[in-house]
Parts: structure tokens; sequence; C-alpha cells
């Protein structure tokens, strides 16, 4: 039980800028519990973002609540995800056998700034929207949030992890089929409760797009395709709510 409360905490600690639990050191056996707990934190993520704006809402204007909320996405989260994003563009730049050297380099391309400021004003604008024009569907945020992350977790156990000094070996290495597995149910109650089927579904076609991308051009993935995998999750599951496909 003690391991399980630490996995939960470095979860935390590494998902998230949220001041608790802080855990930085990689323990011998709470990593696997820490990848199990990945969607459950993306799913109090999100419910941190739907408590915000329920609370705000009668006090001020739709337009700069919705700045605030995709702010406060942003920095609750610490822009690791973003920041594995824009690493993820650089290295599509240049020929694949030198990407992940590139991807490694701590500076930020010029396509990965490039892509990465295109991204987030696509983000930002339907994070807008769907707070603005889809408010009843509201409930859903915590579950497009959970979703993102469980296409991480999957990740992290189907595929190849191909950097072997990476700070995702541990986490690989330690994540077991059971706790894989406890990590679908509870993800898979959760998106049942909030009938959130089709996001699910949605959710992994894109996992499995990116899959075949990434494994193609690299023979698997790294902890910063993982970010990717997150944010692009997020962004497409916004969408599949505003053209509708939930009505």
């Amino acid at each position: 039980m003690k391991d399980i409360f630490k996995g939960f905490a470095l979860a935390v600690s590494m998902l998230t800028t949220v001041p608790f639990f802080k855990v930085h050191d990689f323990y011998k056996g709470i990593n696997g519990y820490a990848v199990m707990f990945y969607p459950l934190v993306g799913f109090i993520l999100g419910g941190i973002l739907w408590a915000v704006y329920t609370f705000l809402s009668p006090q001020i204007s739709s337009a700069h609540l919705c700045i605030i909320i995709f702010t406060l996405w942003v920095l609750l989260t610490g822009a690791l995800h973003l920041d594995g994003f824009s690493d993820t563009i650089d290295g599509l730049y240049v020929h694949k056998d030198r990407a992940l050297e590139v991807m490694k380099d701590s500076h930020v391309g010029g396509m990965g700034m490039i892509i990465s400021v295109v991204f987030l004003i696509f983000k930002a604008s339907s994070v807008s929207l769907f707070l603005t024009d889809y408010e009843e569907l509201l409930y859903l945020l915590p579950t497009i949030l959970m979703l993102s992350r469980l296409n991480a977790v999957l990740a992290i156990y189907l595929y190849p992890y191909i950097n072997p000094n990476g700070m995702a070996t541990l986490a690989k290495q330690e994540f077991t089929k059971s706790q894989l597995t406890w990590a679908i149910i509870y993800s898979a109650i959760i998106a049942f409760i909030f009938n959130a089927f089709l996001l699910l579904v949605s959710s992994l076609l894109v996992l499995f797009v990116i899959k075949h991308f990434f494994i193609k051009r690299y023979g698997g993935f790294t902890g910063d395709i993982y970010g990717f995998t997150i944010e692009v999750t997020e962004l497409l599951l916004l969408n599949v709510v505003l053209f509708g496909l939930l009505a």
C-alpha cells in the first residue's frame, strides 16, 4: 500500500506543478504504480479546470474566463507535454538518423517553435469554443485529459522505448500487466459513467495512427513522443466534441 501511495505521489509530481506529494527520486518499485495513475492524474487536472470554470463563470466574462482556463491548463502541467510536442516536431524536420539527437537538444528549433505556437492557437481556440458553445458538455473535460494520458500509458506498455537512458526507462521496466489492467479498468469505468465511449474509441484511434507513424520512422517511442501523444490526443478529443460528434 505504501508503494501505491508513493506511486500516486510520483505521478502527481511528474505530470503536474501542484505543490503536493513532491517525489523527486524514482524509487525502485513505485514507477509502475506511477504510470498506472497517469490517467487518474489527468482526470483530477480536468476536474480542477471544470471546478474553476464553474466557480468563476458567474463572475467573469466568458472570453476572459476561457483564457484563464487555458492558461491554468498549461501552468498546471508545467508545459511538460508541450515541451515533448515541440521536441518531437523538431525531430520530424531532420533526417531520422539525426532526429533523436535533435530531440534531446534542450534548445527548441525554429520549426518546433512555429508549429508549437500554431498548435497552441488551435488548442486555445478549441478550448474557448468548447467552454462557450458546449458548456453543457463541460463535464467531459476531465475525461478528455484522462484518456489522453491513458494513451501514453498504453504506449509505455505496448510499444518499444528507444531511449535506454531516458527517464521513462524505469517506468517501462516496472510497469506490469496487472497495473496496465487496473489503469484500463478504472479509465473505462469513468468513461462509461461520463457517457464518453466515443471519446474512448477516438483516443484509441489517435494512438493507433501515432503508433504506426513513429514505429515506422524510429522503431518506437521516446519520452518526447509520449508528450506529443498526450497533446495531440487532447486537441483531437476536444474537436470530436466541437464537430458535434457527441450530439
